[in-house]
C-alpha cells in the first residue's frame, strides 16, 4: 500500500486549483496510492433514498437504491461494507464530523484486508472535507443530488438550512425536512456557543414562495437575537416582532430551545408549536409543556412575556421535535398518522439502537410512505441527544461557583 499520508496531502493541494467539476477525476487520479484501481464518490440525493455517483472520465456506474445494498448498508449504518461474493470492492461511509453524505467505493486487490480500513477511513474523510468546500463554488453537486426540479421556494429554504447533523463528544443534533422539492414552511436552525446548545424549530403558515419568504424572515432574525446576546424570552420577543413588523397577517410557530451540556438543564419556549417529546431509556417518557407563549406574530395580543419550562435532562436523554407535518399526514382512508404512531416508530428504532439520523431518515420515509408519497405539508423532525461522559457529579461545578 502507498503512503496514505502522501495522498492526502497530493488530494489537500490539487482540490483547489480545479473546479467542483473535476472532483470526479481528482479521487480518481489518487486511487494508485491506496493500490486501488478505481475509487468512485455516491451522494446520498436528497430523500436520502439513492446514492448517485459522481464520476469521471471512462467511469460508469449506476444510483444504488439505500434501502437494498451494501453501499446503503455503509451509509445508514456508519460501517466499512464488504461482500463475501465481490472481495475486491469496500464501500466506505462518507462523513464530515456526524453529517453523512454519502459513501466511496474503492475497488483494489486488497478491499478484503481488514488493514485497509484505517487508510481508507481517513481518505474518506480528506475527500468529504474537500467536497464541501468546494461544492459551493459551482453546481454539479446540487444538480446530481436531485431527482426532480426544486421549486424556488424549497431552494431558499435549503439554502438557509445548517448541516442536517452535529455532534460533539456529548451532544448530537440532527435533523431532516421533506418534501424536498417543494418545502417552504418548515425552517430549523442550531448553533453551539461555549457550553449552550440552542435550537430553534419553526412552522410558517401558508404555502410556496410566502410561507419560505417568511421562514427566511423568522430564522434570520432568530440568527440576529442569538447573536446579538439576547436570551431565551428577548429572542422569541424579538422574532414576533419582526414577524409582526414586516408579514402582518401571518404568524409561525416555533420552539426555542437552550440545552446547557454541562448540567443538562433544558429551557424552551413553545410558541404555538406541537410539543416536544422527552426521550429517556429508549422510550418516550412525556410531552414537554406547551403553548408557553402564543405562536411569533402574534405576541402583542397577550401582554405577558413568553414562559420558559425548565427540565434537568438525564444522561443519554434525547429530545424529539417536529411540526405538525409529521402527526397530520393522513392515510388513503384519511387516518392521521399521529402522535401514537410517532412515539411507537421512535421507541422501536432507539430499541434497534439505530444511530440518531438514521432514525431521522427512517422516520420521514414511514411519513412519506405513510401518505402515499405525496405530503399536504411539510414534515420536519429534529432530535436533540444529550449524553456527557461524566455526568455524575457535573453539578458540583455549580455549587462550587455559587461559593465564590
Amino acid at each position: 500500500m502507498g503512503d496514505v499520508g502522501e495522498m492526502v496531502r497530493w488530494l489537500q493541494l490539487n482540490a483547489p486549483r480545479g473546479g467542483p467539476d473535476e472532483l470526479a477525476q481528482l479521487i480518481a487520479e489518487a486511487a494508485p496510492a491506496l493500490d486501488a484501481s478505481e475509487m468512485v464518490l455516491y451522494l446520498a440525493d436528497y430523500t436520502q433514498s439513492l446514492l448517485v455517483p459522481l464520476l469521471g472520465a471512462g467511469l460508469d456506474r449506476d444510483e444504488l437504491p439505500i434501502e437494498t445494498t451494501l453501499a446503503g448498508r455503509a451509509f445508514t449504518n456508519l460501517t466499512i461494507q464488504r461482500a463475501p461474493d465481490n472481495p475486491d470492492r469496500v464501500w466506505v461511509p462518507l462523513l464530515l464530523g456526524c453529517e453523512r453524505m454519502g459513501v466511496l467505493e474503492i475497488v483494489a486487490p486488497t478491499a478484503a484486508d481488514e488493514a485497509l480500513d484505517g487508510p481508507a477511513w481517513e481518505v474518506a474523510v480528506t475527500i468529504a472535507q474537500i467536497l464541501v468546500n468546494r461544492r459551493l463554488y459551482g453546481d454539479v453537486v446540487e444538480r446530481m443530488r436531485r431527482r426532480l426540479p426544486m421549486q424556488v421556494a424549497a431552494e431558499i429554504v435549503w439554502g438557509l438550512l445548517p448541516p442536517l447533523t452535529f455532534a460533539t463528544d456529548d451532544l448530537v443534533i440532527t435533523a431532516i425536512l421533506e418534501p424536498c422539492y417543494d418545502v417552504g414552511g418548515d425552517i430549523f436552525d442550531y448553533a453551539l456557543n461555549d457550553d449552550v446548545l440552542s435550537v430553534g424549530l419553526f412552522d410558517t403558515c401558508g404555502h410556496g414562495i410566502k410561507a419560505s419568504t417568511l421562514a427566511s424572515l423568522v430564522v434570520s432574525a432568530y440568527r440576529n437575537a442569538r447573536r446579538c446576546g439576547l436570551d431565551l424570552v428577548d429572542t422569541a420577543i424579538s422574532i414576533d416582532r419582526w414577524v409582526r413588523s414586516e408579514h402582518p397577517n401571518f404568524f409561525a410557530t416555533g420552539l426555542l430551545l437552550e440545552l446547557d451540556r454541562r448540567t443538562g438543564r433544558l429551557s424552551a419556549i413553545n410558541a404555538g408549536h406541537p410539543g416536544a417529546m422527552l426521550l429517556r431509556d429508549g422510550k418516550a417518557i412525556r410531552e414537554l409543556p406547551g403553548p408557553t407563549a402564543l405562536p411569533l406574530g402574534l405576541g402583542h395580543l397577550k401582554p405577558d412575556r413568553p414562559q420558559v419550562h425548565v427540565e434537568d435532562l438525564h444522561p443519554g436523554d434525547r429530545i424529539l421535535a417536529y411540526t405538525d407535518g409529521i402527526t397530520d399526514a393522513r392515510s388513503a382512508d384519511g387516518e392521521h398518522f399521529g402522535l401514537d404512531r410517532l412515539v411507537d416508530f421512535v421507541n422501536r428504532a432507539l430499541n434497534d439502537r439505530l444511530p440518531s439520523p438514521e432514525t431521522m431518515r427512517r422516520l420521514v420515509r414511514a411519513v412519506v410512505g405513510y401518505q402515499d408519497e405525496q405530503l399536504e405539508d411539510d414534515a420536519t423532525a429534529l432530535f436533540v441527544e444529550w449524553r456527557p461522559p461524566h455526568l455524575p457529579l457535573a453539578h458540583l461545578r455549580d455549587l462550587a461557583a455559587n461559593r465564590h
